[in-house]
């Protein structure tokens, strides 16, 4: 079987596809971003992500639709701090379960 027939597609189904377990993992980038020490001036996103953070566990928001509704945001914190790994895992994720 080719690679491109192995790929899940959530047009066809959300078999395979871990879109929970991945809007967690994005959520602990967020963490990493926002606990990491700063060099330069703080980022605003990083203030906006501890607030959020806060909200989302107090209101027991559904990970996955923090990710999808904050998407663009998410983004911006990531490229602020060179999170290549958490911008790898925002595009699979927007890609597969958004």
């Amino acid at each position: 079987m080719s690679q491109a027939a192995e790929k899940t597609d959530r047009y066809i189904s959300f078999e395979g596809i871990e879109c929970d377990e991945q809007a967690q993992r994005v959520l602990h980038c967020i963490r990493d971003c926002t606990e990491a020490p700063q060099d330069g001036p703080s980022s605003s996103w990083t203030s906006y992500f501890e607030r959020k953070l806060v909200e989302i566990a107090r209101m027991g928001q559904d990970e996955l639709f923090f990710v999808g509704s904050q998407v663009n945001y998410i983004r911006e914190l990531f490229e602020h701090h060179g999170h290549r790994a958490g911008l790898d895992l925002l595009d699979q994720i927007e890609d597969e379960c958004c």
